[in-house]
């Protein structure tokens, strides 16, 4: 863990006590008592948005070159245990799920770029799925709180797309050979000519994908289904707690949250910064403050209860991939 990341984290941990602290420890866990064993049967629904984005990968495979879906499942398992759980967070998910479908046979230069694009993809889809959840706002109370929010829903959509907009531009000028040549600049001389050479195979890889119209467009879809799927989870949860809302003041909780926790990708988790975000939330859909909360602590124990096992499964597969290697004739 860099010295940075440790930083994002204790400012995003201080964050998150005090949200919480502000209306009482007791009264929030008390709330979120309620959902009781029902919160095992929102960790199993999410296996639905989950099957969509390993659905929006698995479009993205080379034919003739493709894995079974078994392996994209697996691969999108692994990506998410690592976003919610691991410090690398945001970046560390689409670098294991990458080396996930190396090790199940796809070639790295492949796997990358079907990770790489799909990522992107996936993101656009999240500010789409966002922006319209903002559309929503104007529903909902028009004191200067209803105002405040959708400006800084906005900003945070806006950062959203102004990142991986420029990722995207990036990947399509050969992001993976500049950034290899940026490294050797500031390591000094060595024989770098494999892993240039890998590098190039990586970016002519993801032209050949971004080239690929339909199964972009297949995959663009998939994971904005996948996004507006998540909205039942957030349905089901305030269910519940003894808070029913109406299906269009779930999508807004769902989408705006979203967009306020992928802004702040840089903090492992968002944590605190979710937190902060239902907390505003609650109030414009009629919730009390410490139900949103428990919103944003059932979500976290979801993604315990689906993240502690992907994490273990990386930890087994990633022995056996390298007892393989190990066990290659020379």
């Amino acid at each position: 863990m860099t010295r940075a990341t440790r930083w994002l984290l204790s400012a995003g941990l201080v964050i998150f006590i005090a949200v919480l602290a502000s209306q009482g420890l007791p009264t929030v866990f008390s709330t979120l008592a309620l959902a009781g064993w029902g919160l095992v049967l929102v960790a199993l629904y999410h296996l639905v948005p989950l099957l969509l984005d390993a659905a929006a990968i698995r479009v993205l495979f080379v034919a003739g070159r493709a894995a079974p879906m078994r392996e994209a499942i697996l691969a999108r398992w692994v990506g998410e245990s690592a976003n919610s759980l691991m410090p690398a967070g945001q970046i560390g998910g689409p670098v294991l799920m990458a080396r996930q479908l190396s090790l199940r046979g796809m070639s790295m230069p492949d796997a990358v770029a079907t990770i790489t694009v799909s990522t992107t993809l996936q993101t656009f889809g999240q500010i789409g799925f966002a922006l319209y959840g903002v559309s929503l706002l104007g529903a909902h109370a028009t004191h200067v709180s209803e105002g405040t929010l959708r400006t800084s829903s906005l900003i945070a959509s806006g950062f959203l797309a102004l990142q991986i907009g420029g990722f995207y531009l990036l990947q399509r000028r050969g992001f993976f050979s500049k950034l290899l040549r940026a490294a050797v600049r500031f390591v000094g001389k060595r024989d770098w000519s494999d892993w240039m050479g890998q590098a190039r195979a990586i970016d002519e890889a993801v032209q050949v994908t971004y080239r690929r119209s339909a199964a972009v467009a297949a995959s663009f879809g998939l994971s904005l289904i996948g996004w507006f799927a998540g909205t039942v989870e957030v349905y089901w949860i305030l269910q519940l707690l003894g808070s029913p809302v109406s299906w269009s003041d779930a999508l807004l909780l769902e989408s705006v949250g979203q967009a306020i926790r992928g802004a702040a990708f840089a903090i492992p988790g968002a944590l605190g910064v979710q937190e902060g975000g239902y907390l505003l939330l609650a109030s414009l859909v009629s919730l009390h403050p410490e139900t949103g909360l428990a919103l944003s602590l059932a979500k976290r124990a979801r993604e315990l209860m689906l993240g502690l096992p992907g994490l273990l499964y990386l930890h087994l597969s990633g022995r056996a991939g390298a007892g393989t290697v190990r066990a290659a004739p020379p």
